[in-house]
């Protein structure tokens, strides 16, 4: 499995022959400044956590120029079906629910934080990701969240071995809670910090979860922007 981050909750994901953008914030990042087109090459899948600007992104263009599918809950999927998405290629789902992405399968999970509205439309309840692949290691996108201890009934039903986890604070929870979730509720092999420094106010580096993390035997990885990492 290779993943890229790209800033803020952008990662793309390279396993199972498939080739996954989550919330592909990219045009307006201001730690991208790359566009969109580059990350959006080759892409077969793009999941989204929720209806924030900052999360959804450049997705209606990456979805237009490269035909992938679309995996998000159902009034996302509504609100692009709405913008010429081709609706063979929407994937919805909610709260609990599996689907079946072609090559792997993605169960939608709680988080807490709240939604948007886009051109009127509520853009539904926000969402953590967990993506199985029948040959890697199950992963663990946790959207925007706080801590909450249902996590531990996600690590139950999942048993995730690579967290994406969102650590910078003001809008989700810091990097010392982040680094508490981590260790009470999961059995991570890997964990990557994400959606902090984006902003100037975001925790500007991932220290606290850092130092939150030492001793606990989990691989700490934080890719500069645009780097990846092969686990």
């Amino acid at each position: 499995m290779k993943l890229t981050w790209y800033g803020q909750s952008a990662f793309k994901i390279e396993a199972a022959g498939a080739s996954i953008l989550i919330d592909p914030f990219l045009s307006h990042n201001p730690l991208w400044k790359k566009g969109w087109e580059g990350p959006a090459e080759g892409v077969t899948h793009v999941l989204l956590t929720h209806g924030h600007g900052d999360h959804v992104g450049d997705s209606l263009d990456i979805l237009k120029k490269t035909g992938a599918m679309l995996v998000a809950n159902p009034e996302i999927c509504g609100y692009f079906g709405g913008k010429g998405v081709d609706q063979a290629k929407i994937n919805q789902g909610n709260t609990g629910g599996t689907v079946d992405c072609g090559g792997f399968t993605t169960t939608f999970v709680q988080a807490l934080h709240s939604s948007s509205y886009a051109d009127g439309i509520y853009m539904g309840n926000p969402l953590g990701l967990v993506l199985h692949f029948p040959d890697d290691k199950t992963l663990y996108h946790m959207g925007d969240t706080d801590i909450f201890s249902d996590m531990a009934l996600i690590n139950e039903l999942h048993e995730p071995k690579i967290g994406l986890v969102p650590i910078g604070d003001r809008f989700t929870m810091g990097g010392a809670v982040a680094a508490l979730a981590c260790r009470r509720f999961f059995n991570f092999e890997t964990v990557i910090p994400c959606h902090y420094k984006t902003f100037g106010l975001l925790d500007q580096t991932p220290d606290k979860f850092i130092t939150g993390m030492e001793g606990s035997g989990v691989d700490v990885k934080v890719p500069q922007i645009g780097d990846s990492v092969t686990l």
